[in-house]
């Protein structure tokens, strides 16, 4: 039987675990029952169920239509593998659970908590009403000493889809050892534990004790923000930047479309509340399952509703993120449009004005290869170490583990430090604007100054989406034959109108982490060029259905009469050859990319 008893008023704080040394230790928000439950229940059950074929996780965990994962059995199917996968050091241990707020979240926590309770974990901590960013879950399961956490999210995927993965106990996302070891276990699976009856209500703060048969088990609902934004205030110079946000003779407005995800209320809490930004600064800020029926994904296609009012030029600012809040959209005065790639070389250059960088040695620099070599030149001039990474954020996490980089991004909207293991757009929103509040400076002039100073990386990504995967992969390995060939290196490529890129290398990325010696292989084809142009093909891992061919299009220019250039103009010829040279029309029978970013 299982019993639940209500805990004195405060109730009891969670034990702080210990974090890395350069990660300042934010306790648990301080609970209060605010609801006496009761409740009784028959105990763990053990269900017969059916493998599904289909649950290997991708990039960043198992993604897939909404539909899918609301099939009998499928979502329990999916956690019971990444329960197992962890094993035995499950028993008496703490799991967080949280998610983006999309459709399906709330009733995924509640069969994962029901499961976690099954394998005997001591404590699941879990947002209100599921609510948990995943830089926030990632802060929180570090802060908790949790074994891990299971985060509930598709992330800049349309609310059409649902996603789950497993970061792992340094907050960061599971290796690709776990995912295989997730997928081996589910094509396996012919049952799976869990305990029922178990009451439980996510909609209210506080931590509920349960017996489970001789086991105990509690289940902290906490505030989702809080902790966080004490992580934040403890990285930034809140009252400067207040300084900036709020003052009545020069005032600096800025808007944060929140693309109604997970975002909204840390944003709020924030951007108004703290740093006192004009009310209804902070855009779609409510958290809907549906997203309001946008598309979450802070790019310049998905977020046109901010592009447009930033054309307005009423704003100084502007910032987006996605689903589930590690993603973001840089825009300045008049929708001047920041690259993930230059917002990354720019908060590299100015990294030692932010307080955390104060105190804490910046050691190194990652950037994944797809994203442009802007910070490269920024690493060289200031002499800091600089790693090349597959894409995927879990190649960062053990150089940041091991002290190796303190700052990574990549070209996908994603930027991030070594305050948490994942990528976090409030915090570069944040970053941005303490370089704003320092400089003195519009954002553009920041970033044409940057151009001037270290030469300018055009860069453009065309998304060719649900394409057939068949197709897909045959153009790939037609492609790779061709650009591996011994004639193909130092051949020609000619681009309209009479432009000739010459070929000096070309390969499909292979990496070797400095921290283990793993070898990760088929990272993307690279052909490059000898004047520093790029061009790469990858096979995107966060699809849900098809797949998603990305091109990557890449020329330096450090002749500073040329660096205001439209990218589009400059980069049109390479472009061209990119398709050309992959027959991406013939593989895919398509004339455009879906997405231009």
């Amino acid at each position: 039987m299982v019993k639940h008893k209500r805990v004195r008023e405060g109730g009891q704080a969670a034990r702080a675990g210990r974090s890395p040394k350069s990660v300042p230790s934010m306790p648990l928000v301080p609970v209060k029952i605010v609801e006496r439950m009761a409740s009784s229940a028959s105990g763990v059950v053990t269900v017969k169920t059916t493998a599904f074929e289909d649950q290997q996780p991708g990039t960043s965990g198992l993604r897939k239509p909404l539909e899918v994962y609301t099939r009998r059995n499928y979502t329990e199917n999916f956690v019971e593998s990444i329960l197992r996968a962890v094993g035995p050091d499950l028993k008496g241990s703490s799991l967080v659970i949280g998610g983006d707020g999309r459709n399906h979240c709330v009733l995924a926590a509640t069969i994962a908590i029901k499961m976690s309770a099954a394998k005997k974990v001591r404590k699941v901590v879990v947002g209100k009403d599921a609510i948990l960013s995943t830089p926030a879950a990632s802060n929180m399961i570090r802060n908790t000493s949790s074994i891990g956490g299971i985060l509930l999210t598709a992330s800049h995927n349309p609310a059409s889809d649902f996603g789950i993965k497993f970061n792992m106990s340094n907050g960061g996302a599971a290796p690709t050892s776990f995912t295989d070891k997730v997928f081996e276990i589910s094509k396996e699976l012919t049952e799976y534990s869990i305990v029922p009856d178990l009451n439980i209500k996510l909609n209210r703060i506080g931590e509920f004790f349960y017996k489970i048969g001789n086991e105990d088990f509690v289940l902290q609902v906490i505030d989702p923000v809080k902790s966080y934004v004490d992580l934040m205030k403890e990285i930034f110079d809140f009252p400067k930047l207040k300084n900036l946000l709020s003052d009545p003779k020069e005032p600096f407005k800025i808007v944060i479309d929140c693309m109604n995800a997970v975002t909204g209320p840390y944003a709020k809490e924030i951007f108004e509340n703290e740093l006192c930004a004009e009310e209804k600064s902070v855009i779609n800020a409510v958290p809907l399952g549906d997203f309001g029926g946008g598309h979450p994904d802070p790019n310049l296609e998905y977020a046109k509703d901010l592009v447009d009012t930033m054309k307005e030029g009423k704003h100084d600012f502007g910032a987006a993120f996605d689903g589930d809040g590690d993603r973001n959209m840089i825009l300045g005065k008049e929708a001047f449009f920041v690259t993930p790639s230059d917002s990354l070389a720019v908060l590299a250059d100015h990294i030692g004005i932010i307080p955390y960088f104060q105190k804490n040695k910046v050691t190194g620099f990652g950037r994944s290869m797809p994203t442009a070599a802007a910070i490269d030149k920024v690493a060289e001039a200031l002499n800091i170490p600089f790693y090349e990474t597959p894409t995927g954020w879990k190649f960062f996490c053990n150089l940041l583990d091991q002290n190796k980089i303190a700052l990574c991004g990549e070209e996908s909207f994603g930027t991030g430090s070594n305050h948490v293991r994942e990528k976090d757009g409030i915090w570069a929103a944040l970053a941005w604007l303490s370089v704003i509040a320092q400089t003195k400076k519009p954002l553009s002039d920041i970033v044409t100054g940057h151009w001037k100073k270290y030469g300018r990386h055009f860069y453009l990504r065309c998304d060719y989406e649900h394409v057939d995967a068949k197709a897909a992969k045959e153009m790939m390995a037609v492609l790779e034959k061709e650009i591996t060939s011994p004639q193909f290196v130092g051949s020609s490529l000619l681009g309209k109108p009479d432009i000739c890129f010459i070929v000096k290398a070309a390969d499909n990325f292979q990496y070797t982490d400095p921290t283990d010696g793993s070898v990760t292989k088929n990272q993307g084809l690279r052909v490059m060029m000898e004047d520093g142009s790029r061009i790469i093909y990858r096979l995107s891992g966060t699809g849900s259905s098809g797949a998603t061919i990305r091109v990557y299009i890449e020329q330096y220019e450090k002749n500073v009469n040329r660096i205001l250039e439209d990218r589009m103009k400059v980069l049109k010829p390479l472009v061209e050859i990119a398709i050309s040279l992959a027959k991406i029309k013939k593989f895919t029978g398509r004339d455009e990319p879906t997405v231009i970013t």
